[in-house]
């Protein structure tokens, strides 16, 4: 099991930015999810844990949030199916009163040439990444819509935060799917804030970059592979989960409640387009 307390260096953050606040994480048992997770509990966050499969994965990670002295529980739903995330909703708001941070991080990969890729393929990206976020928000929206805001809790109504990619920019030959999804969440989520923020509902974007996760194993697991990967990366280090679970417990804080229909890349600098520092 993948630990969620990040690699070298990286500190998870520790301080009560969530007090009493609800939070749902979406494909929250491995992973940039699970981090995420952890993080939202260690801040003071109730969290429901997603997963779509690995049960005792998520029963892991609802046992180390608890340890923080928050509640959490874990829910089974594919996020790319409509009766399920409302179901999902609505049992949270049964179980804990309301929603008060929902980050839509579910997403996976079907990779393949794009004269090999079938349509099946094509589908099933785009139906978890991109539909799936946007069921997830309306859900959610709906809720905060309801309650409105509760001054107590947090300036604003909710919080959406949108799981997204340095792809959502970068193209990414082999992956038409993936980054398509990953364009698509960028436009849906600044037409949801601009939408949405007159109702004090705040909807932004975390873009990692390379990150150590089960995903993307290959691509740093031997030092050959990580020296190829460093290439991409001006800081000269691989992100760890932690390092997107920090930033989405700050973001979802009141720390940063003026950030509205913004996207936070964390990448380690790789959307500079480091091929060019010489010149190109």
């Amino acid at each position: 099991m993948e630990s969620s307390s990040g690699g070298p260096g990286v500190q998870p953050i520790a301080f009560p930015l969530l007090k009493g606040q609800k939070a749902l994480v979406t494909g929250a048992n491995s992973g940039i999810g699970r981090a995420t997770a952890v993080a939202l509990g260690r801040v003071g966050a109730d969290v429901v844990v997603n997963y779509v499969s690995g049960r005792d994965a998520a029963e892991e990670v609802v046992r180390e949030i608890e340890g923080f002295g928050v509640r959490a529980y874990a829910h089974e739903a594919d996020v790319s199916q409509e009766d399920q995330v409302v179901d999902m909703v609505a049992a949270m708001v049964k179980e804990f009163g309301t929603i008060d941070v929902m980050v839509a991080n579910a997403g996976l990969q079907r990779d393949a040439p794009v004269t090999d890729m079938t349509l099946d393929q094509w589908h099933k990206v785009l139906d978890v990444n991109l539909t799936g976020q946007f069921l997830c928000a309306r859900e959610a929206t709906k809720e905060f819509l309801r309650r409105g805001v509760v001054p107590e809790v947090s300036r604003s109504a909710g919080k959406i935060i949108c799981m997204s990619s340095v792809h959502q920019l970068i193209p990414w030959a082999g992956h038409v799917n993936y980054a398509s999804s990953k364009g698509g969440v960028l436009m849906l989520m600044a037409t949801l804030s601009q939408e949405l923020a007159p109702f004090r509902i705040r909807v932004n974007a975390v873009a990692p970059g390379a990150i150590r996760t089960p995903i993307n194993r290959s691509a740093w697991d031997t030092p050959e592979a990580e020296a190829d990967l460093l290439r991409l990366i001006p800081y000269r280090r691989v992100g760890d989960p932690d390092d997107i679970a920090n930033t989405v417990a700050v973001l979802a804080s009141d720390l940063l409640d003026y950030v509205v229909g913004t996207t936070i890349y964390v990448d380690g600098g790789m959307t500079l387009f480091p091929g060019f520092a010489t010149g190109g």
